[in-house]
C-alpha cells in the first residue's frame, strides 16, 4: 500500500494519521507540491484532478482523504470508526460534508493563505473559520466526540486543518471544547502529528 502525500497538507495528513491509528502500514510517498509534481502525466493517472492525497492500495486507488477514510474503515472492518446503522453512519457523513465544505473554506482556506500565499480575502476566510468552529465548540460542549460517543472517521477528517488553524490567523482560544478534543485525539494510540509551519500565530504552550 502506498499513500502519496505532502507533510503540509491536512487532506494528506487526514489518510496518513487514520492508517496509524488502525495500525495499517504504508509506504510514504511525498508528491513536491513546490515543483508542481501532483500536475504531472504520471500523478495525473492516479488523480486527473492533480491533488494529494492518494492511497494505491495494490492497485485499487483511491483519491480524496474522505474517500480514503470510508475506504481504509471499511476495508479493515473498524465499524467503530464508520457506523453500520443509517443513524451513525449519516451523522459521521454529515461532518464530512463539513469536512469538505465549511472546514475547507474556511480554516484551511485561511492556512492557504499564509503558508502557501493563496489569493483568498483573509478577513472572509478566518470568519467563514470562526463560524465553523463555533459550531463545532457547541457540538463538542454535548459530547466528547463529533459525530458518536466514540471516536469515528468524522472526528479524523476534521483534525487537521482545526488543529492547525492558528496559522491561519485563526485563534482558538475561545474554543475550549474545540481545544479539549483536539487534545483527546491526539491522546489517541497511534496517532500522528501534523507538521507544523512558522506561519499564523503563536498557541500558549
Amino acid at each position: 500500500m502506498k499513500l502519496y502525500h505532502h507533510p503540509l497538507s491536512g487532506h494528506a495528513h487526514r489518510a496518513r494519521l487514520f492508517l496509524s491509528l488502525i495500525g495499517v502500514d504504508a509506504q510514504l510517498i511525498e508528491v513536491d507540491l513546490a515543483a508542481r509534481a501532483h500536475k504531472a502525466p504520471d500523478f495525473l493517472t492516479l488523480n486527473p484532478f492533480g491533488q494529494v492525497p492518494v492511497l494505491d492500495d495494490d492497485g485499487i486507488v483511491i483519491a480524496d482523504s474522505n474517500a480514503i477514510l470510508v475506504y481504509l474503515a471499511k476495508k479493515h472492518g473498524a465499524e467503530n470508526w464508520l457506523p453500520e446503522d443509517p443513524k451513525g453512519a449519516a451523522a459521521v457523513q454529515r461532518w464530512l460534508s463539513v469536512a469538505a465544505g465549511e472546514i475547507a473554506y474556511g480554516p484551511a482556506a485561511a492556512r492557504l493563505v499564509t503558508v502557501f500565499g493563496a489569493k483568498f480575502d483573509a478577513d472572509e476566510v478566518v470568519a467563514r473559520a470562526h463560524t465553523v468552529l463555533t459550531r463545532m465548540d457547541t457540538e463538542l460542549g454535548r459530547r466528547l466526540w463529533i459525530a458518536a460517543d466514540h471516536p469515528t472517521i468524522a472526528d479524523i477528517a476534521l483534525y487537521s486543518y482545526v488543529a492547525r488553524a492558528p496559522e491561519g490567523n485563526v485563534d482558538l482560544g475561545v474554543y475550549a471544547h474545540v481545544k479539549a478534543w483536539l487534545g483527546r485525539i491526539e491522546a489517541l494510540p497511534g496517532f500522528v502529528g501534523f507538521q507544523k509551519s512558522a506561519a499564523g500565530i503563536s498557541e500558549p504552550a
